[in-house]
């Protein structure tokens, strides 16, 4: 990927990662604004400044728009150089003061456009030795409400950019976004590809709790036999009910998961150090009398229901 470097000489951005402008700070003193305007407006139809005389030129005009707070007039001049110059070399870092702006004003709809449309169609900038595509991604991934789009971005950024993250948290978090559009396969090959990582028993995902132990036991249940499942949820249930009843003991344990079964009691968790993954139904059955409620806990989501028993 081809990319170019903008060297600031009047530094519009106080860093990178925020990509907003500074300089002059917001007043209403136009005193000498639209003059300074005018001129540079002057220079920039002077076909024979180099590119770097011309960037600073635009760079200067941006500036001064946002300096007075006339943002709308700032996203207007850029949106319209980008559109009359399609072969400005700069054109990506143009759009990303457009989006920035967007979305410190809390437009995410239109920073959103604005940054897809960069990635899309753009080559790479670096600024300060970092990459105007990162940071497209880095914020699009904060703020798309497309699980099928943050896809694209989680795997542009594994593909491009690995030096710059945690592929480890990526692999973990594109599974989670495979999930959530059903695209079981691609799930399971990202849960796997997170697993191979060195450090996916040790890190620490925000948000994420537990990610080795959840990646773990999806590859391992798809992985399995499936010759203990259910059709649903009712024949599972009617069935553990008459195994209670009957005290049946064997077929209770022919019901349990061949993966990721634990036992516990109903002030513990799956992942408390004493719950118990060798257990027999048989121990807990003999010598005692077992009753158990007609409906499901109230605590039950879909995809676990707990069947409160006792005795």
């Amino acid at each position: 990927m081809k990319k170019r470097t903008i060297l600031f000489a009047s530094l519009l951005f106080c860093s990178f990662s925020a990509f907003f402008i500074l300089g002059c700070s917001r007043n209403s003193k136009t005193d000498g604004t639209e003059e300074t305007l005018s001129q540079l407006a002057n220079l920039l139809e002077d076909e024979t400044i180099s590119a770097q005389s011309r960037y600073a030129v635009i760079n200067r005009i941006a500036n001064l728009f946002y300096s007075q707070g006339r943002t709308d007039d700032m996203v207007l001049f850029l949106t319209e150089w980008v559109e009359t110059h399609p072969g400005d070399s700069y054109d990506a870092y143009w759009l990303f003061m457009v989006a920035s702006n967007y979305l410190k004003a809390g437009e995410e709809p239109l920073a959103e456009y604005y940054y897809e449309r960069i990635i899309n169609n753009f080559s790479d900038l670096l600024v300060n030795g970092d990459s105007i595509h990162f940071a497209c991604l880095q914020h699009l991934i904060q703020i798309s409400k497309s699980s099928a789009n943050r896809i694209n971005y989680f795997n542009r950024i594994i593909s491009n950019f690995p030096q710059n993250v945690s592929i480890t948290e990526m692999y973990l978090r594109l599974a989670l976004e495979y999930e959530n559009v059903g695209e079981w396969d691609m799930a399971l090959k990202s849960y796997s590809l997170f697993l191979e990582q060195p450090d996916s028993s040790t890190i620490q995902i925000p948000g994420i709790p537990d990610a080795y132990t959840k990646a773990r036991q999806m590859v391992d249940f798809a992985k399995s036999p499936k010759d203990w499942t259910f059709e649903s949820l009712d024949a599972l249930e009617n069935a553990v009910k008459k195994a209670i009843s009957s005290y049946n003991w064997r077929s209770l344990d022919r019901y349990r998961s061949k993966v990721n079964f634990f036992a516990m009691s109903w002030k513990s968790s799956e992942s408390d150090p004493n719950a118990l993954e060798n257990f027999s139904m048989h121990n807990f059955m003999l010598g005692n009398r077992i009753r158990y409620n007609e409906s499901l806990d109230d605590t039950s989501t879909p995809t676990e229901a707990y069947l409160r028993t006792w005795g």
